[in-house]
């Protein structure tokens, strides 16, 4: 295979806060549970599907942290396993009443969702419950590249202190080393979101003080990561640093990015070496490609918004099944047809051979003006993938079985990309994320600066307590300094300020995130006590067995992390 245009490298990002024990529905444990029924364990089915036909999946999947260690959580799986045989129960119980009503394609539709539950939960029996485990699995066996992120998706580019980046950093990193046995090289960026070096960054909210910040590649850098992920505009918008061929940096002008045209400079499809100064680079990113993305996410364009999918938003009563299709997706939902899963094989099939032509031709063109080979990055929320668009996984089965017969582009994870294709650009990315208006407004505007406020004070009592406290000494100190860090990477999800600003979860959002910087503050008031030497109250001993029962998550905390 002879591979001339370049790679495809579609990206997965697999991500839920911490939700284990803070309510079920609306919001809470019943996202974990929607999540691994319809995304992971159908995610893991297409991985399986594609190597007994021989087609490598090849691709790269993001699993935060925090997600790892719910879904290696024994309450999860006890948990699952009762939501799976509950939605059989209701698919029976919805059989039933249609059946007496002579709806007959409804009848039908409910004894197939009672045979698709059943297979899900035959799945999570036959991989002894540890779906983290089986993504393991899948990476020692070659198929994919499982990517780290911060610990609790934190969004790192307004976080305050160093030491908070770096904790984050290193906390994912330990997690994903300890639940899946493997050291990440390729890190997800929470939202996509980045920020070079500044000499006089300012702090969003509370201090006016002015100071010099690393570039983010730096705090990766560090802690082995060689790659991550940017939204479009980082690349196009970026000022060319240098080149780096054969492992030599060699400094560049700026308007060599005007006449240099057969390198690539601000091209998408062209992985770069990230630096904040002219230097040689440690970390590499990687560019989402719109054209192709949008094929999917898009909501006027994209696969899901076809007829005959089924259709997300229109349930059979309270937290029913689903048994419509979207029909059309500018109708209300009291005009949807009944869903027919006969009829769309033949349209995943033909969305599939869409997307693998769109990668193609977007490849070929530019092979055809700059004669090099692309990169081109399609990354999506996991959750897209069978949660929300309900075929998804079966598209991404067939996307790479028709791409394991195409001989001029490679299905690759990143690693691969970048290991076939190695940069030879290294630039300066801006400050950007790929929320909307690709700045840092969706999680820092007037709903969330409190949030903020809340944040950073927490942050620099972190780093204070951690300096000052005799933890190294006292075993007790140290237990309640770790609780007080556990608190704060929770808080620090970037979670919280996003379901306040969509209106997704409001309520859910500030009870969550309010719930954590009070724990945090009442585990470092307990932390400073003890090394007072001063006894606890009974109300705090309860304090704390209550925190320790909600949040029993991130039990390797490592106060080192702060230093």
């Amino acid at each position: 295979m002879s591979h001339s245009l370049g790679s495809l490298c579609i990206v997965l990002h697999g991500h839920l806060p911490y939700v284990l024990h803070h309510g079920s529905y609306p919001h809470g444990e019943a996202w974990l549970y929607e999540a691994a029924t319809e995304t992971y364990l159908p995610l893991l089915d297409l991985i399986g599907q594609c190597a007994l036909l021989k087609a490598r999946p090849a691709i790269t999947i993001g699993l935060t942290p925090v997600l790892l260690e719910q879904l290696a959580h024994e309450d999860f799986k006890t948990g699952l396993e009762a939501y799976l045989k509950h939605r059989m129960a209701r698919a029976s119980d919805d059989q039933r009443e249609f059946e007496k009503s002579g709806q007959a394609h409804q009848a039908h539709l409910a004894r197939w969702w009672q045979s698709w539950y059943a297979d899900r939960l035959e799945h999570f029996h036959r991989i002894g419950r540890d779906i983290p485990r089986e993504f393991a699995q899948r990476v020692s066996e070659g198929h994919i590249q499982v990517l780290t992120s911060s610990v609790t998706h934190a969004y790192l580019p307004l976080v305050l202190t160093d030491q908070s980046i770096r904790a984050q950093i290193a906390a994912g990193t330990a997690v994903t080393r300890r639940r899946l046995g493997i050291e990440a090289r390729g890190l997800w960026l929470p939202e996509c979101a980045y920020r070079p070096h500044w000499d006089h960054w300012l702090p969003s909210v509370l201090y006016g003080d002015a100071r010099d910040r690393p570039g983010l590649e730096t705090f990766m850098a560090d802690a082995g990561i060689t790659h991550f992920f940017v939204d479009t505009d980082l690349i196009t918008q970026s000022e060319a640093m240098g080149t780096f061929d054969g492992g030599r940096f060699q400094s560049v002008a700026p308007a060599q990015v005007h006449w240099d045209t057969q390198r690539g400079w601000r091209e998408v499809l062209e992985p770069v070496g990230v630096v904040s100064e002219p230097q040689a680079p440690r970390c590499f990113a990687l560019g989402r490609h719109p054209g192709v993305s949008e094929q999917v996410w898009s909501g006027s364009v994209g696969y899901p918004g076809n007829s005959v999918y089924l259709e997300f938003h229109k349930k059979h009563g309270h937290r029913g099944l689903r048994y419509w299709k979207v029909t059309d997706n500018k109708s209300d939902l009291g005009k949807k047809d009944l869903y027919q899963p006969d009829d769309v094989a033949g349209k995943i099939h033909e969305h599939a051979t869409h997307f693998c032509s769109v990668v193609r031709q977007v490849l070929q063109e530019y092979h055809q003006r700059t004669g090099r080979r692309g990169v081109c990055v399609a990354p999506f929320d996991a959750e897209l993938f069978g949660h929300w668009w309900f075929e998804g996984p079966r598209f991404l089965r067939d996307v790479i079985l028709t791409m394991s017969h195409e001989a001029s582009v490679s299905l690759s994870t990143a690693q691969e990309a970048l290991d076939r294709h190695p940069p030879d650009k290294v630039v300066r990315l801006p400050e950007g994320s790929w929320g909307e208006k690709g700045n840092h407004s969706v999680w820092m505007n007037d709903k969330t600066r409190w949030m903020w406020e809340v944040e950073y004070r927490a942050e620099r009592s972190m780093v204070e307590m951690v300096r000052q406290l005799p933890w190294k000494s006292d075993y007790s100190v140290a237990e309640h300094l770790r609780r007080a860090g556990r608190q704060l990477l929770l808080l620090q999800a970037s979670d919280w300020p996003f379901v306040v600003h969509t209106s997704g979860a409001v309520d859910y959002g500030i009870q969550r995130f309010s719930g954590h910087a009070t724990n945090f503050e009442r585990a470092s008031q307990i932390a400073q006590q003890c090394a007072a030497a001063a006894a606890l109250s009974d109300l705090q001993r309860i304090e704390m067995q209550d925190m320790d029962a909600h949040d029993s998550v991130l039990d390797e905390i490592d106060l080192n992390w702060w230093t």
